[in-house]
């Protein structure tokens, strides 16, 4: 129902790219450039510039960016919730998600899907993203959700969440009572982290490489292979741990950590669903939608 040409628009724009706008859609590079046109002549402005070997957005392209986010939202948004007034949804499905998602982020929307789709019987694979994008590929899971930035061929990415790592310490310990900490006290400073491979030392890694920095160049004490574990311990030790802000809510509501800011240090990472390309609108497109219909209120 929603406007083909601001999904076509919204591709190019975020890919800035035709070719892979079109690769990203199914259909030809003359079809992409086809509708940018129409968009243009709509609007009488110009959407896109090319400088040099590259394109750019224009100020009207910006803008159409912006409202084209919001509209096909909403647009998926009715498109869902009108489907559920005349479908019956009942069979099997199998959802994988790399760790922190699966502990952290779904089993509260999980337990909201079962309540709208009693029928239909979930269950939950918990695995790195690698695992989880074979899962998807051997079609032991119907749909996924992973971090970082690894593509597969035949697989399908949409943006679901963004999650922050925090340094945390137990309350009571030397340093919960610090505010911040500096880039050359952090190399002092005791430290568990998660264990090699991980996602979440993958991130440290990345945030620590902006400064010229190595996990090495750290004073890691210990790795542990679960952010419980990691929580535990700080309880009952005068480390600093890094973890997923979700996965420390309820501990730092009670009062039992407290989160010490790194100055400068940045530590993000997104989390995508993933779906088999062409996989049609199965019970794993249903809960694909979901979570993007509530992703909003996590």
């Amino acid at each position: 129902m929603s406007d083909f040409r601001l999904k076509v628009f919204r591709s190019v724009a975020r890919n800035l790219s035709f070719t892979k706008a079109a690769q990203e859609l199914f259909i030809s590079q003359p079809a992409v450039s086809r509708h940018i046109r129409e968009l243009e002549e709509c609007y009488r402005v110009q959407l896109l510039e090319r400088c040099g070997g590259r394109i750019d957005l224009t100020d009207a392209g910006r803008l159409l960016l912006d409202h084209c986010d919001r509209i096909l939202e909403e647009y998926d948004r009715l498109s869902y919730d009108m489907s559920l007034l005349h479908r019956c949804h009942e069979g099997t499905l199998a959802v994988g998600a790399s760790t922190t998602v699966a502990q952290y982020v779904l089993p509260p929307l999980m337990a909201r899907f079962l309540e709208k789709f009693p029928k239909i019987e979930l269950s939950l694979v918990n695995g790195n993203s690698r695992e989880v994008e074979e899962a998807l590929l051997g079609h032991r899971i119907q749909v996924g959700l992973v971090e970082g930035l690894a593509r597969c061929a035949g697989v399908r990415y949409t943006h679901f969440l963004r999650d922050e790592l925090v340094a945390v310490a137990g309350v009571g310990t030397p340093l919960a009572a610090r505010e911040e900490l500096t880039l050359d006290e952090l190399r002092e400073v005791p430290l568990v982290l998660r264990e090699n491979g991980s996602g979440t030392l993958e991130v440290i890694a990345r945030g620590l490489a902006e400064h010229d920095l190595k996990l090495s160049d750290l004073n890691v004490r210990l790795h542990l292979g679960s952010t419980e574990s990691i929580k535990l311990y700080l309880e009952n030790s005068d480390c600093l741990g890094i973890v997923s802000v979700r996965a420390v809510r309820r501990e730092l509501y009670e009062g039992r950590l407290r989160v010490v800011e790194i100055s400068g240090l940045k530590m993000q990472r997104e989390f995508h669903i993933a779906e088999l390309q062409g996989a049609g609108d199965g019970l794993g497109a249903l809960f694909a939608r979901f979570l993007l219909r509530y992703n909003d209120r996590l």
